[in-house]
């Protein structure tokens, strides 16, 4: 009887730090709630005995009812010209993690794209040479910013090839993918700044699945150290 209790609790002994590290494993990470923005809920109804699909985007509209599936916006593929004259395809963003923002080279605030741009760089900064995640800015002002214009701009806050991307192209693919896309106001500078003049200064975050998890104030710092935090979030895969 005591052989038996003796070997019981060597078992005991070998087994539990297995257990234990099993048991970290499974629940020991951390996981995180980003949100995922524009999504659409598909709900299921019977109208006279017949089942039909209704795309829902309130999901306060769904009281007590049926969610059979979710629908998550996602960044569209398009094609414009970067920095250095070369045609960018959207599709260089799969996979990717990437932050986006709208801009001009000749915005004469200096609160607002010059400063967008510096806490871009700092960003850039913090995830140096990392292949998945990307920056890229989009000009709203297409007829001044050439591949030209925007090579030199990129060379002011030391953009690195590959990692951080100047655009231009199209105005009203441009605008498009602003309003349509991107989900955001984008509009050009005047010589006169009216009262109800609305420039874009968000930053905005995407997955590697192309879908919006977040929006920042581009001329905020601490806005700006959230964004950095998130994304290192998505990068490690710890999010609900």
């Amino acid at each position: 009887m005591k052989t038996w209790k003796k070997y019981s609790f060597l078992g005991i002994l070998v087994a539990l730090p297995m257990l234990i590290f099993f048991f970290l494993y499974a629940f020991g990470k951390n996981y995180y709630h980003l949100e995922t923005y524009h999504t659409q809920w598909l709900e299921e109804l019977e109208i006279d005995g017949e089942k039909y699909i209704d795309t829902v985007k309130d999901l306060a509209q769904l009281p007590n009812k049926k969610i059979i599936d979710t629908l998550y916006h996602t960044i569209p593929d398009f094609t414009l010209t970067d920095q250095y004259g070369k045609e960018f395809s959207g599709n260089i963003l799969d996979g990717k993690i990437y932050v986006a923002d709208f801009f001009f080279t000749t915005c004469g605030n200096p609160t607002l794209c010059p400063r967008m741009s510096s806490e871009l760089k700092r960003v850039q900064e913090v995830y140096k040479g990392e292949d998945d995640i990307k920056i890229v800015s989009f000009t709203v002002d297409p007829q001044n910013d050439t591949p030209e214009v925007l090579k030199k701009y990129a060379q002011s806050y030391h953009a690195l090839k590959g990692q951080w991307y100047f655009l231009t192209g199209n105005k009203a693919d441009i605008y498009r993918l602003a309003f349509e896309a991107f989900k955001i106001n984008a509009l050009e500078e005047v010589e006169t700044i009216k009262p109800d003049f609305l420039h874009a200064t968000k930053f905005i975050l995407v997955d590697r699945q192309g879908r919006i998890r977040g929006y920042y104030e581009g001329t905020n710092t601490e806005e700006v150290d959230r964004l950095i935090t998130e994304i290192k979030i998505l990068k490690s895969g710890n999010t609900l």
